[in-house]
């Protein structure tokens, strides 16, 4: 269990708007304050439907490892019980990280062990596709037209444009991330150079972990041990707040990525079953063979600052219903950090 760690690439490396971030009208301090805004859940997502998923800069800050923030020992370790028993509900191995901004508190679980990314990685591959925009190598509004041998399984989006009028970048970022489409998740790929192109970009925001090595659908191969297509919790908890907290993206390109994260589809049953329906909530599921599951989140409880959450499962025995019943309770646990009962 990891105890009040300071996040050395999210309040160094990267900007983001701690210890006093807060999302809302009051948040008009710090160096970006449109960082600091909740993103507009009703935004217009592109070609999105309900379905269920089937399938930065430099550390070159200071040194912040000895930055503690204020002793909550008792709440860390009674969370460490309660996953540690969550575990065991699992058949496998679970692993959780946990930052709250509001407190600068941190939980973990396995927080450094390798898991299989599956489909979390479609919203580091649109982070990616958003950069490329900032920079001005790519446009939202580029159309890609594909034929239909290269739709491969649970695409229910983009096979209805195959070999006819194509998709927009917009579109295919938001069916990657709101419907998990793994057709979708390849056109990015391939849109930027492929696997390997992300994971050298990550590597340049700092994230010396995740890496992404094949597309759908072997990407959810989930072999024990198998170290391709792989994160850990931490790295890919750092990663999504610098994506939707930091300053990696544009304001725009942030509140986008929030924005179609926030209309997910495909994530009812997990992170968000555990949490009050008032709060605010972004995230990407992510399932694969060998027992992968996997939810990764960005929470904006009321009137307070956004919680950070990756959960992901590996080598599971016990039935999927099972499965997101725990991720729900991570959520719980979670909500229980902010006093919510």
């Amino acid at each position: 269990m990891r105890i009040l760690l300071t996040r050395r690439r999210l309040l160094a490396g990267s900007a983001l708007l701690l210890p006093a971030l807060t999302f809302g009208p009051k948040a008009l301090f710090a160096q970006d304050a449109s960082a600091n805004k909740s993103p507009n859940a009703t935004a217009p997502v592109p070609d999105a439907s309900d379905t269920q998923d089937n399938s930065v800069a430099p550390d070159d800050g200071p040194d912040m490892d000895d930055d503690q923030g204020p002793d909550n020992s008792q709440l860390t370790d009674d969370a460490d019980k309660q996953l540690a028993d969550l575990e065991k509900k699992t058949g496998g191995r679970l692993g959780v990280s946990v930052l709250d901004t509001e407190t600068n508190i941190s939980l973990g679980y396995r927080e450094a062990e390798r898991f299989a990314l599956c489909s979390t990685y479609k919203a580091l591959a649109v982070g990616f596709v958003l950069a490329r925009v900032d920079q001005g190598v790519e446009k939202l509004d580029r159309r890609v037209t594909y034929g239909k041998d290269v739709v491969v399984t649970y695409s229910p989006e983009t096979e209805k444009h195959a070999g006819t009028d194509g998709m927009t970048i917009a579109q295919l970022c938001g069916a990657a991330i709101t419907l998990s489409d793994n057709t979708a998740g390849n056109l990015l790929l391939d849109s930027f150079g492929g696997p390997s192109a992300l994971t050298a970009w990550l590597r340049t925001t700092g994230d010396t972990e995740t890496r992404l090595d094949r597309k759908e659908p072997d990407v959810n191969q989930a072999i024990k041990d198998d170290p391709r297509d792989t994160t850990t919790p931490d790295s890919m908890l750092d990663t999504i707040g610098l994506l939707t907290l930091g300053n990696t993206l544009s304001e725009t390109s942030r509140d986008q990525l929030s924005n179609w994260l926030v209309n997910n589809t495909t994530g009812n049953a997990r992170l968000r079953a555990g949490l009050p329906k008032e709060w605010k909530v972004g995230d990407k599921t992510g399932t694969g063979q060998n027992g992968s599951y996997a939810d990764v989140a960005v929470i904006w409880p009321t009137d307070r600052g956004p919680i950070l959450v990756t959960t992901y499962v590996g080598e599971a025995t016990a039935p999927a219903k099972d499965i997101e019943a725990v991720f729900a309770e991570v959520a719980k646990i979670i909500a229980g950090m902010v006093g919510v009962k």
